[in-house]
């Protein structure tokens, strides 16, 4: 059932949609950065402790491994606080000096079903285009929130059966007017479309497939804009503008988890739970079943990650052996391996997805260990590092600091001299 707030008039909702867009340029709108591959532009610290370059270090309530989303001097953090009664909270923190600006509490209830031990009610991380925060706690809600923490509307998608209840964590995506979510599970599953300003549905279509947890990815090619979906049974891309299936192609492994990503008209699929599995797909000649066809300009089925995504930087796509501390890379153009697997020393077990910023690659790991690696094609240590938590959650890159979502805190990491 959805239920629109009626704290908007016409004529405000009207006016905020004739308004010219917010930039994203500085800001980190999506879990993945602003397009989608865990790359950024700054220049964060290589190094850190506990008693360098850390700027502030705030207590979190409750947990989640959603990863923060930063837009100009906000940080909004999602959380489910409590265990047998739970409240799930968008809370905003201002990023100058980590205290908490809102909290927003936008359910409250014991859980429909339990999860895994590593999981969370709050694995789905937000996305906001500067103006407005939308925040998909699965079976609890999707919520639009105003940038006061007013909540605009909310859509209540019912119970979802996820394998084995291991939870929920897929994350909607943002494109133009479009807000749009993946409902995989183990019935019924669809993925839909729906207006941003008001939570209409634009469009819905059932899919066949199991549980997933993979973000989709929207990306514009040729005058038409795809979302591309992982997927066990099939990987595919659907028209945004109607939700019309433009291809599909052979499917990845049991729990999809790790996101698409997008370069120069290529986009890379991965999994890799109980079998391997790596793709490249050339949307120049994607069309219909591309099983078999020159679409597929690769495949590999080796060392590929389970949980974290994949890094797409400069031609060169650096990942990890399902959740371990083994990192490889390869030529994305090509599919050619580089180096790898190399062993990640003072890393264990890794959930939280790598990024890229100023010619590094950023690794955090489950216990606390930070990696820093220069970017090429050689394997190169530049820095390593440890913190007194653990990270789920994928760093987030803005300017010359680093935000870490930790299990009980937020970091933000920067140079002690700035």
């Amino acid at each position: 059932m959805r239920k629109l707030i009626a704290t908007v008039t016409f004529v405000l909702l009207a006016a905020s949609l004739a308004a010219a867009p917010a930039t994203i340029d500085g800001n980190w709108p999506t879990w993945r950065g602003a397009d989608g591959t865990g790359a950024a532009t700054g220049t964060p610290p290589v190094e850190w402790s506990e008693s360098m370059n850390v700027a502030w270090k705030t207590e979190l309530q409750g947990l989640g491994s959603a990863t923060p989303v930063v837009w100009d001097d906000r940080v909004y953090v999602m959380t489910a606080i409590g265990e047998g009664e739970v409240s799930w909270a968008v809370v905003a923190y201002d990023t100058n000096d980590g205290s908490e600006v809102w909290r927003s509490v936008v359910r409250e209830q014991a859980p429909y079903a339990g999860k895994h031990a590593t999981n969370s009610y709050a694995s789905a991380s937000a996305v906001t285009d500067g103006e407005h925060i939308w925040a998909f706690f699965g079976s609890y809600g999707l919520y639009c929130l105003d940038t006061d923490g007013n909540v605009v509307w909310e859509l209540d998608f019912g119970q979802m059966q996820t394998r084995r209840d291991f939870g929920e964590g897929a994350s909607p995506a943002l494109h133009g007017d479009a807000l749009v979510v993946v409902w995989d599970q183990e019935s019924d599953s669809w993925i839909g479309a729906f207006d941003k300003s008001t939570g209409d549905e634009l469009w819905r279509v059932a899919r066949d497939e199991p549980t997933t947890w993979a973000t989709p990815l929207v990306v514009e090619y040729d005058g038409r804009t795809q979302v591309i979906t992982a997927g066990t049974n099939r990987v595919r891309s659907y028209d945004l503008a109607n939700g019309e299936l433009l291809w599909d192609g052979p499917g990845l492994t049991l729990n999809a988890i790790p996101s698409p990503a997008y370069a120069d008209g290529v986009v890379y699929l991965a999994a890799g739970f109980r079998g391997q599995a790596m793709m490249a797909v050339d949307l120049a000649t994607a069309s219909g079943n591309i099983d078999g066809t020159d679409a597929i300009r690769w495949r590999i089925d080796r060392d590929t990650p389970y949980v974290p995504s994949p890094l797409l930087v400069d031609d060169i796509i650096y990942y990890v052996k399902s959740n371990s501390a083994i990192l490889s890379a390869m030529h994305a153009s090509t599919g050619e391996l580089l180096y790898g697997p190399e062993r990640l020393d003072g890393v264990r077990e890794i959930y939280a997805s790598p990024v890229a910023a100023n010619g590094y690659v950023y690794i955090v790991g489950r216990d606390g260990g930070g990696l820093v690696l220069r970017q090429g094609e050689n394997y190169e240590v530049v820095a390593q590092s440890s913190l007194d938590d653990g990270f789920d959650a994928s760093p987030v890159i803005i300017g010359d600091a680093m935000y870490l979502r930790g299990t009980t805190a937020l970091y933000k990491i920067q140079s002690s001299s700035d």
